[in-house]
């Protein structure tokens, strides 16, 4: 099974970025404990602070992977164009965010443009998120 994870704008600051939101542990390092705990998945890994990088990866893997776990970060909500493309490729896309976004301040962070194209939405679990979007793919 080959998963693709896609991490937005500021997901590479994780373990320095507001670790009372987002913990302590950088991503490169949880990354690390996820494929040493999946011996058989096939993981392909991309993070990107440009959103038209995030779209010519999601173009590239999106006929290819059998699951795409996308964190798009701000672009969440903002991107008609990631929207756009998550619409386009054949690959599902669980959308993942670290903190609650509707539990966060009351601003534009409460919508999302891209779950009306995802497969489902996991939220408020910190890193762990990205394990229960595991979990889904490996479980279908």
């Amino acid at each position: 099974m080959r998963i693709t994870i896609v991490n937005g704008p500021n997901l590479n600051l994780l373990g320095k970025r507001e670790p009372e939101i987002y913990g302590n542990l950088s991503f490169e390092e949880f990354y690390k404990q996820l494929v040493a705990n999946n011996e058989g998945v096939d993981f392909d890994y991309f993070q990107s602070n440009v959103e038209g990088e995030l779209i010519n990866k999601l173009q590239e893997v999106g006929y290819t992977s059998d699951g795409i776990i996308l964190n798009a970060g701000g672009y969440t909500h903002t991107s008609i164009a990631i929207a756009d493309v998550i619409k386009a490729i054949s690959s599902p896309v669980v959308e993942v965010h670290l903190s609650n976004i509707w539990a966060r301040e009351e601003t534009i962070r409460h919508q999302s443009l891209l779950s009306k194209n995802c497969v489902g939405v996991i939220s408020g679990f910190g890193l762990r998120s990205y394990q229960l979007a595991l979990a889904y793919f490996l479980n279908q």
